[in-house]
């Protein structure tokens, strides 16, 4: 009978909760906002607007601390919410590649990256927040993918800025769009690491940490 009750009571926090809570991706990407979808939730989109800087140079602190930083700038105007931060490097020969600052430099990273073995990691952070916008709970983490790319010549290269894709994109490209993915010839680790969301890590430490979360998942019980 108790461990009926203990259940019952579970289910009715967990509704409440699941009735209150607000989720939210604090990313302009639409990129993991079309992966986040995939989780059949509601959620908001409010991105978040710090600087990306950090003192970290190690590339899973820095991507966990970047994810953080976003996470933390919105969960302190949000009360009784979830907010999800991320970001996503690609790191080559000992080098971070960011979002390049002009054509050339995307240019140049993609020559950089052309036949050779590169990894992306993306840091995400979960925080929660209570009434008053103070962060209740916490936790970061990051995944690595390992990248092998096709020997690119400098007229793919060309066709392929001109689109304009690769402007926003860590390590300028994209595995989704329809060149960049041309210029994937092998993958190691998770696909939509690379994309910008790591959503099997994301289910795992949803599940082991805001398992109430999961409830304004409809197919999942």
């Amino acid at each position: 009978m108790k461990r009926r009750q203990k259940l019952f009571n579970y289910q009715l926090t967990a509704k409440a909760i699941s009735y209150v809570m607000r989720i939210i991706l604090a990313s302009q990407s639409p990129r993991r906002k079309k992966l986040l979808e995939l989780f059949g939730f509601s959620f908001e989109v409010s991105p978040s607007a710090i600087q990306e800087t950090s003192s970290e140079s190690d590339p899973v602190k820095l991507v966990e601390d970047l994810a953080h930083q976003k996470a933390v700038d919105i969960a302190l105007s949000c009360p009784n919410s979830l907010i999800i931060g991320a970001d996503t490097i690609v790191l080559h020969n000992g080098n971070i590649l960011g979002k390049p600052k002009n054509a050339v430099e995307a240019s140049k990273m993609l020559n950089e990256l052309s036949g050779t073995q590169h990894s992306v990691h993306t840091g995400v952070a979960l925080i929660e927040t209570n009434e008053h916008s103070h962060i209740k709970n916490s936790i970061t983490f990051s995944e690595k993918t390992e990248v092998t790319f096709d020997v690119l010549n400098q007229n793919e290269i060309d066709h392929y800025i001109a689109t304009g894709s690769p402007m926003d994109k860590a390590g300028s490209y994209g595995i989704q769009d329809d060149w960049g993915a041309l210029f994937v010839k092998k993958l190691h680790g998770d696909y939509y690491n690379v994309v910008g969301l790591p959503l099997n890590r994301l289910y795992s430490k949803l599940k082991a940490h805001f398992p109430y979360v999961l409830t304004h998942i409809k197919s999942i019980p």
